[in-house]
């Protein structure tokens, strides 16, 4: 189960080059149900989400190169490549009676910033372990606008534009 949300950001961290990125390469063999493959750096996923948009199936399976380049000749839509950074949440903070568990949570954001086409979009995603920690999380002040409940920000749905 994925459970994330998204956001749209006012700026980018100042110390952004010290975090550690992955180079990403993306395509859909499908929208619905969402069948993607991905390249991640040199490694090779082929990806099935159910339906939702913040909380949904997710299943990867390995790719090897080879299958990874074969399918990406049936891919519908436009290629994705981004940058993704991650970025650990030292201290995440939550909404007012949220009991923080006693394990400290591993929350990280991962901030792509997409190439041409579809630059100047910047995402950030932070997943969670369940939905209720999901819901109580309050974004850092450079994050802008909450756009988990808008479809229009799934990268499948980008990929159509």
């Amino acid at each position: 189960m994925e459970i994330e949300r998204k956001f749209l950001i006012k700026e980018l961290p100042e110390n952004l080059s010290s975090y550690q990125f992955l180079t990403l390469e993306q395509a859909y063999l499908c929208t619905d149900p969402v069948v993607r493959i991905r390249r991640q750096d040199q490694e090779y996923y082929l990806t099935y989400k159910g339906k939702g948009l913040m909380a949904r199936e997710e299943y990867n399976l390995p790719l090897n190169e080879h299958a990874y380049r074969h399918l990406l000749e049936k891919a519908d839509g436009a290629i994705i490549s981004k940058k993704r950074y991650l970025i650990p949440i030292a201290n995440p903070s939550f909404a007012e009676g949220f009991a923080v568990p006693s394990q400290p949570l591993d929350l990280k954001i991962e901030l792509d910033i997409f190439d041409p086409p579809f630059a100047p979009l910047i995402i950030a995603e932070v997943e969670f372990p369940d939905e209720k920690t999901a819901n109580a999380f309050l974004p850092p002040d450079w994050f802008w606008e909450d756009v988990t409940n808008d479809p229009k920000y799934h990268n499948s749905n980008l990929s159509r534009q």
